[in-house]
């Protein structure tokens, strides 16, 4: 089937705002005055976990019932850690991934939809085209499907599922991109074909199943029907 649209993750896969997040989240708490540190290594780890709130969720289970936050706390700890995110992304501290924005652009000239499948929230994925492209959302993507508008999310299919009814498109005629195996799974389940790029926190991941593992999406990385764009 001929190829019509582009998936793409965002955490990761369209930049490595990895950091930006362990940094907001580690503001945050220090603003709540928890005493909760996250450095790389458990990070890492907690990344295993899809969605802030859930990693939050996963992190406490570790600690005295009496230091742990109610889900309205971790709500509204993950609202605040979400704006802070939002404000290091303004001040300009993120890049794109290499051959990213080619790609994009390339796939928009060839007619193909753009969309997103991502268990981050609406506001990160407007705040990172805000830093990296300098426009809104809707102008770089065609749909967005984010993590706060379905069930369950990645592992789980569920964010690939919707965007592809956004799309109005079968799996056959799309290709996803992640950088994680949390997304493989969920982009895999949803029917997809999938290119990996993993992430400076996701480089020691089991990749099987995915249709390729590259180390970026530039041109001389990309499966033949991709440059020819």
């Amino acid at each position: 089937m001929k190829l019509r649209a582009l998936i793409f993750d965002v955490d990761g896969t369209l930049a490595e705002t990895e950091e930006a997040h362990r940094q907001a989240f580690n503001e945050t708490f220090a603003g709540w005055k928890l005493g909760w540190h996250w450095g790389r290594d458990l990070y890492r780890e907690l990344l295993k976990t899809t969605g802030g709130k859930e990693r939050i969720s996963a992190f406490q289970e570790s600690l005295p019932e009496s230091s742990r936050l109610s889900p309205e706390e971790i709500a509204r700890l993950h609202r605040e850690k979400t704006a802070r995110y939002n404000e290091i992304l303004a001040e300009g501290g993120l890049a794109l991934r290499p051959g990213v924005a080619d790609l994009i652009a390339a796939a928009r000239r060839a007619g193909l939809k753009i969309a997103v499948a991502t268990t981050t929230n609406l506001p990160n994925v407007e705040a990172l085209t805000q830093c990296c492209w300098g426009l809104p959302a809707g102008h770089i993507f065609d749909t967005i499907a984010a993590g706060d508008m379905v069930q369950a999310k990645k592992p789980a299919p569920d964010v690939f599922l919707l965007a592809l009814r956004q799309l109005s498109l079968p799996p056959e005629a799309c290709i996803a991109f992640e950088d994680s195996r949390p997304g493989l799974t969920s982009a895999k389940d949803a029917g997809l074909r999938v290119i990996v790029t993993p992430s400076a926190y996701t480089d020691g991941d089991d990749f099987t199943g995915a249709s390729r593992v590259i180390p970026a999406l530039t041109s001389q990385h990309l499966p033949p029907e991709l440059r020819l764009l």
